[in-house]
């Protein structure tokens, strides 16, 4: 297997498959592919998976992409402006993404829901509070929303983190809540009433642009209803 990626509003990532190799994504995941790739769809690991994956954003089913000979190419493109980033995973080696982040991935991989468990995370974690967890062998593709920024923590290194820019962290990585000092910070800053914390060892990547403020952003251009 080989892939190319190219950048642009909306990147696009193109897998040339050998015989007998297999991508897989979730419902609706595939742009475009050669003729000669076979298609399963199925909740990959049962129902009780698929409906833990549900809860992090993938959708119940996922389609799996076999070729069926030699330089079969296929392409998943991003849903929103940003990167796609590829990640190898070795054999028990994770990688802990943000909510809707994962785009598609070799068959070998396992895609899970990831649960902090943890009560301040719970309840003040917004979108942090579940994630999803990529597990090798495999290489993964991510979906990244705006620019990438990409920090090496060192151990005990803490950084605070508006929730919705976290796009993926090490499983070495610590995640965790922590409360807005200040009550003017609590009211003026716009930041609310806490920010994610990661404390290394371990790699972090970061988004520029979440989905939640591109939103935000949209919803606040349009004209007033009625």
């Amino acid at each position: 297997m080989n892939y190319e990626i190219k950048g642009g509003n909306l990147p696009v990532v193109t897998v040339t498959l050998d015989h007998g190799e297999s991508m897989f994504t979730e419902s609706g995941g595939m742009s475009w592919m050669s003729e000669n790739i076979r298609m399963d769809t199925n909740t990959k690991g049962g129902l009780m998976k698929g409906l833990r994956r549900t809860l992090a954003g993938d959708s119940l089913f996922m389609t799996t992409y076999t070729a069926e000979q030699g330089n079969s190419k296929i392409s998943f493109t991003s849903s929103y402006p940003g990167e796609i980033k590829a990640l190898s995973l070795q054999p028990g080696q994770s990688i802990i993404c943000q909510k809707h982040s994962f785009l598609a991935g070799e068959s070998t991989l396992d895609v899970d829901m990831y649960f902090k468990k943890n009560l301040g995370v719970g309840l003040f974690g917004g979108e942090g509070f579940i994630l999803q967890k990529l597990s090798g062998p495999g290489t993964a593709f991510i979906e990244m929303d705006g620019a990438v920024v990409e920090y090496d923590l060192a151990p005990g290194e803490v950084m605070k983190i508006d929730q919705g820019h976290i796009g993926m962290f090490e499983e070495s990585v610590s995640f965790d809540i922590q409360a807005v000092k200040g009550m003017k910070n609590v009211f003026l800053s716009g930041e609310g009433l806490f920010l994610a914390t990661l404390k290394g060892p371990g790699k972090v990547w970061l988004q520029t642009m979440p989905l939640s403020r591109l939103v935000q952003m949209v919803a606040s251009s349009l004209p007033p209803r009625g």
